[in-house]
């Protein structure tokens, strides 16, 4: 495993990380709590350091987990870097949820502040590494209240970085950009992938320039780009991916064939769930990408992606000639005639594993 770090200059984050969505939720993946525990732990032994979670998952076993996983364990807090989030209002309405829907969300200071104590303990631990907004509209992004309050949680020492982590269902291409010119919004998480590269491509110079964070993820397009996806079986409606519209499934298809060459691309063969992890690494100002974790033989996989050579060059000059000849238009197609812009004030999905 290969590490970066971000901006601040002294923490150090694994490549690929882990979302800890993946073992906290009854939506997609893993159901079970002590088989979550042990895929953890599993990660941390191939290298993985850097985990993403947030109050919401599982009304705040997404955290909890971590504290069972390590920390109650004897290991040393600071041998992890945890992010979290906050935002969605778990504690008047979490036993109101029913399926996928969204609950109310709150950014006063107040709340701010209640949920990052919150948090902190059901951690387990005395400081978040990076405390990102759930989901956030563009008022939240914009509100100076907001970024005040991170700079108190800042100043005593609960907070080492603040950050947002942007929905897809929302509108989020201009809310990414306010992210990069707002001070305190020290790391954005976005959707990126060979398959969905817009509007995050357009982060990328702002990103380096002003010395912000990125995390990616759903780096394989909902199970496209780690072949776990069939087109037998489009997914039911209790998995969070059936979001997904069956024709943009069967588009990706297309375009995965014509992605395959970048399993025998040299210097050494690679899955193309490697490829696609190391596509996203591409990017200097991408810190981590967030795989889903499930099995143990995805932990190997995904995580030897990071030691491997990266992609060369003329491979992605390839992609980016086939995204830009035809892929992207694909793509596109299956939301041309029914996708519209949700208002800020219509329900989105908590965010896409992946």
């Amino acid at each position: 495993m290969r590490y970066r770090f971000l901006s601040d200059g002294r923490t150090e984050v694994s490549e690929v990380g882990f979302g800890v969505w993946s073992v906290a939720t009854t939506w997609w993946g893993v159901k079970d709590p002590q088989e979550g525990i042990r895929l953890l732990r599993e990660a941390h032994a191939a290298g993985v350091t850097f985990f993403d979670t947030a109050d919401i998952y599982g009304n705040g076993l997404g955290e909890t987990i971590l504290a069972d996983a390590f920390w109650k364990a004897g290991m040393p807090r600071d041998r992890l870097v945890v992010a979290t989030k906050f935002g969605y209002d778990i504690y008047t309405h979490g036993a109101e949820r029913s399926g996928h829907g969204e609950l109310p969300q709150d950014f006063s200071p107040a709340f701010i502040r209640h949920a990052c104590e919150e948090s902190l303990r059901r951690l387990g631990t005395d400081y978040i590494d990076i405390y990102q907004l759930h989901n956030p509209r563009m008022e939240s992004i914009r509100s100076d209240d907001v970024l005040e309050a991170l700079t108190k949680l800042k100043a005593q020492g609960k907070i080492r970085l603040g950050g947002a982590a942007l929905g897809p269902d929302i509108g989020w291409r201009d809310e990414g950009f306010e992210s990069l010119d707002r001070e305190g919004v020290d790391a954005i998480q976005i959707i990126y992938s060979l398959l969905e590269q817009d509007p995050s491509s357009a982060f990328f110079p702002i990103a380096e320039q002003k010395n912000r964070n990125l995390i990616v993820r759903v780096p394989h397009a909902s199970g496209l780009l780690d072949r776990s996806y069939s087109p037998k079986k489009h997914f039911d409606k209790s998995d969070h991916r059936s979001h997904r519209k069956e024709k943009w499934m069967e588009a990706g298809m297309g375009a995965v064939q014509k992605l395959e060459f970048l399993e025998t691309s040299a210097p050494l063969p690679r899955s193309l769930a490697q490829a696609a992890i190391q596509f996203c690494l591409a990017q200097s100002s991408v810190k981590t990408v967030l795989p889903n974790f499930t099995r143990t033989d995805q932990i190997r996989e995904f995580c030897a992606a990071s030691d491997l050579p990266a992609l060369p060059p003329d491979a992605l000059i390839q992609i980016q000639k086939l995204w830009n000849d035809g892929m992207r238009e694909d793509l596109a197609q299956p939301f041309s005639d029914s996708r519209t812009k949700p208002t800020p004030s219509a329900p989105a999905a908590t965010g896409r594993a992946g």
